[in-house]
């Protein structure tokens, strides 16, 4: 095996290990704390700092994997993660509510270092496989290589929102945090055994103003990133558990669903290279594509809200459950174009920098669809979020349409 194709498969790998973690963790703490009687805008704040410290950890991780290698930043995550389920397993029940919730908020930050750290570490190590393995083909093997990379990472995470009711059920709260603990310590154990220490290490970016000039590309796809996942969120977080839990379904059924969401969303995004067309370019059909799929995902939840409110003979429950299987898709397709994209704007060298930086918008984008998501719900129910996400979708398809369709030397 080629060592570009091998050092792919350890990143993939160890990122899958983390991944049903994270996944475990979320339903962990959404299961444990509600059935203690948190309100569901108090367990969107608990994951506020999750995603807040998303930012930071993507935009100074890039930096950080350019100049110590993206093995190093990668055991950097893990650990972290580590550190965070430690953290979160010491909670005792005798605490007052306040400083409970502010504990939780603590270890959820740090688990939100760990994941943007691990994330961007993994990404960039694809484009160093991608350039250690060239050959004829790259730009194909690229696409390929990030979409398979990100569906598999979704349908791990749906893995681990089944992991962690299961884990809850069977093992109780601590002792479920423990054993993942000990799950990831393993994985940490075999990046640093296979894989070459100073992987992706070159010079850094030496002021502030190079690491934020990054190129149109970049800086496009970013800012529309924003809006891509925070129309996401804006319904997901908050929105579409509650709406479900209010219509007579059980918190494992809820649960139960959003993994065979994720699963799903997951496994059409490792299909979506063979629904793109590519080009000999990389970027002369595949930026066409980000903006068509954008506008179709605009209409969707547009389209929900009438159907909820039209009072027809199917359940209201139901039409959001298809109007999201349809969403999911064209989501996965078009998030799938995104990942692809930005690292075929991202340059070879300071890749890490690159890809950090537009995950940082990732995170920019999650943190003010969480946030919106209690509030919006709270103030106008499930169409006020629906509204909310087809307005954020509508600006991130007037951004794509600025994506440059050649690469900038």
């Amino acid at each position: 095996m080629a060592p570009g194709t091998r050092n792919y498969a350890i990143v993939t790998a160890a990122y899958w290990g983390f991944t049903l973690t994270d996944g475990a963790l979320r339903m962990l703490v959404l299961l444990h704390f509600f059935q203690l009687g948190y309100s569901p805008f108090v367990l969107s704040f608990l994951f506020l700092l999750y995603e807040a410290a998303g930012i930071a950890a993507n935009f100074l991780g890039g930096w950080l994997a350019t100049r110590f290698g993206i093995t190093r930043m990668l055991t950097v995550g893990l650990s972290t993660q580590i550190a965070g389920f430690l953290v979160l397993s010491a909670l005792s029940p005798d605490w007052a509510v306040g400083f409970s919730v502010a504990w939780v908020v603590l270890a959820q930050g740090i688990c939100g270092i760990a994941k943007d750290l691990t994330k961007t570490a993994s990404k960039s190590a694809i484009k160093v496989a991608e350039k250690e393995a060239k050959a004829e083909n790259a730009e194909g093997r690229l696409f390929k290589w990030v979409a398979w990379f990100t569906g598999s990472k979704n349908a791990m995470k749906g893995l681990g929102f089944f992991l962690g009711g299961l884990l809850l059920q069977f093992a109780g709260f601590r002792l479920s945090l423990w054993l993942m603990a000990a799950m990831l310590a393993l994985v940490l154990a075999g990046v640093l055994i296979s894989l070459p220490p100073m992987m992706g290490k070159t010079k850094a970016s030496s002021s502030a103003r190079e690491l934020f000039g990054k190129s149109r590309g970049v800086n496009l796809l970013a800012a529309a990133r924003v809006f891509l996942f925070g129309a996401r969120d804006i319904w997901f977080v908050v929105g579409v558990p509650v709406f479900l839990y209010a219509n007579g379904w059980t918190f494992t059924m809820v649960g139960g669903f959003m993994a065979a969401w994720t699963i799903f969303y997951g496994l059409v995004q490792a299909a979506a290279p063979a629904v793109i067309r590519r080009s000999p370019d990389g970027l002369s059909t595949e930026v066409p594509a980000a903006r068509l799929w954008s506008a179709l995902l605009a209409l969707i939840p547009a389209l929900i809200i009438p159907g909820l409110a039209a009072g027809t003979a199917i359940r209201p429950d139901v039409i959001l459950v298809m109007g999201l299987a349809v969403f999911g898709a064209a989501f996965a397709i078009n998030s799938s174009i995104h990942s692809y994209l930005i690292l075929a704007y991202a340059g070879s060298e300071k890749a890490a920098e690159d890809v950090g930086f537009y995950y940082a918008a990732n995170a920019a984008g999650r943190f003010s669809g969480t946030l919106l998501s209690g509030l919006l719900y709270q103030w106008g129910g499930l169409t006020a979020c629906l509204a909310g996400s087809a307005l954020m979708l509508a600006v991130c398809f007037a951004t794509t349409l600025l994506l440059p369709v050649r690469r900038e030397d």
